[in-house]
């Protein structure tokens, strides 16, 4: 792709940014943003950015606590894959946003303080850098936007099943581009074949534990939370399997090599 034609896209997609509210991980009521929050989330980014800069990578998986879900043993909410074209370059953020209050979702580009912007339940962020060679891989993927968007199902729900393609959380799309960058080229171009890959290379997704009670509340008040693409077998036993940082994470650094660091507020 030229780089008037990535420009240009990009642009649409921040024109997007500012025409509709999106949420992932955190609370999806509208209100002022607070001095506090303003200046919390620019001094995040400013600390994100300086963490980044010394990995010497220029493409990263980062990820925010946008809600507390301790509850279900885990920390970080949502993540992002961080890109940036060189030293001394500006990073940008690819991510996948829930449009508030439906079941639709959108593929944004953002910056890093924007990433900390909207009352996150904490200023924490985790960074997980690839190899060298993973690198290499992710950045040529994160390039060309028409397979981003190949990778992209528009229908949302929390609580995803990470082994079907009906519905898509947001970081599930993280992990399926990440399993397009990381097979043999050419071998991963679908969903269905990025979540076969992920099987064959030992992704383990996390399991909640969700009663029939909160299921029921979920599916009929929230129009982003859907349990119907989840086996029998493990939705009626209220094993809830998704995609989370968590998982992504043990994966990443188990099975492919990557490095972890957490930056505290």
């Amino acid at each position: 792709m030229s780089a008037r034609r990535h420009a240009a896209l990009l642009a649409m997609v921040l024109w997007a940014v500012c025409a509709m509210p999106a949420h992932a991980g955190r609370a999806c009521e509208e209100q002022a943003m607070s001095f506090e929050a303003l200046r919390d989330g620019l001094a995040t980014g400013a600390r994100l950015q300086a963490a980044l800069n010394a990995t010497g990578s220029d493409v990263a998986l980062i990820a925010r606590q946008g809600q507390d879900l301790s509850a279900y043993g885990l920390k970080y909410s949502h993540a992002g894959l961080a890109y940036r074209a060189g030293p001394g370059q500006p990073w940008r953020v690819y991510e996948l946003l829930n449009e508030c209050g439906t079941a639709a979702s959108g593929l944004w580009v953002d910056g890093l303080a924007n990433f900390f912007l909207e009352g996150p339940f904490s200023y924490d962020a985790l960074i997980l850098v690839p190899p060298a060679a993973a690198a290499e891989r992710l950045t040529l993927a994160l390039r060309d936007t028409v397979q981003l968007q190949r990778l992209h199902q528009p229908h949302y729900s929390m609580v995803a099943y990470p082994f079907a393609t009906t519905y898509q959380n947001s970081n599930q799309w993280i992990l399926e581009v990440l399993a397009h960058a990381a097979a043999d080229q050419g071998r991963v171009a679908t969903r269905q074949e990025a979540q076969q890959w992920l099987q064959a290379a030992g992704y383990r997704p996390s399991e909640m534990r969700i009663g029939a009670l909160k299921r029921l509340g979920g599916r009929m008040f929230k129009a982003n939370v859907a349990f119907d693409d989840h086996p029998n077998n493990l939705r009626y036993a209220g094993r809830i399997n998704t995609v989370t940082v968590d998982s992504i994470s043990e994966f990443l650094r188990r099975q492919q090599g990557w490095t972890m660091q957490e930056v505290k507020k």
